[in-house]
């Protein structure tokens, strides 16, 4: 527990805090670049057994062309609405590749499903077997910033500590 919340280092998100926070929030923000300048959107994810990370979206999308003409990318998670208690977020750097292989879409897009739509998966998958659809894999390359307030004193707001 860190008592000095202007030193953050003894604040990092690391091992199962965030593999319950990739578990429990279902949106972050993939940023890439489009003809060189910095961009981003908001997607829906699924993080693979080798915690790389899987986007679905059609082609012709800004994510799309931006990927292909530069392969650098960043994720940034956050705890934001998802009730886990404190402030979590991690951003990442990495690589991303765009897959347009029918049989891996649809693998993913099954993936998908029960994070999206627990209640009506088959129909989750029906409606994103289109013919545009593909989808984007991200390889972590590494982290550029962590944060979890659950471990500083306080929850880094001077209240009492939780831990």
């Amino acid at each position: 527990m860190s008592e000095d919340i202007e030193d953050l280092s003894g604040a990092r998100l690391a091992g199962r805090a965030r593999a319950e926070l990739f578990a429990t929030q279902t949106e972050c923000v993939l940023s890439f670049l489009q003809d060189g300048v910095p961009t981003a959107v908001v997607l829906s994810y699924q993080v693979d057994e080798d915690d790389h990370f899987w986007f679905t979206t059609v082609e012709g999308r800004r994510q799309v062309r931006g990927i292909e003409s530069d392969p650098r990318v960043a994720v940034v998670v956050s705890g934001a609405g998802t009730g886990l208690p404190g402030r979590r977020m991690v951003a990442l750097r990495g690589r991303a590749r765009v897959h347009r292989d029918r049989d891996v879409v649809m693998d993913r897009v099954r993936r998908l499903a029960p994070r999206l739509a627990p209640g009506d998966t088959d129909a989750f998958v029906r409606l994103l077997d289109s013919p545009g659809r593909l989808v984007i894999e991200v390889v972590p390359t590494g982290v550029t910033a962590s944060h979890d307030s659950t471990r500083l004193a306080g929850d880094g707001r001077g209240g009492p500590a939780r831990c």
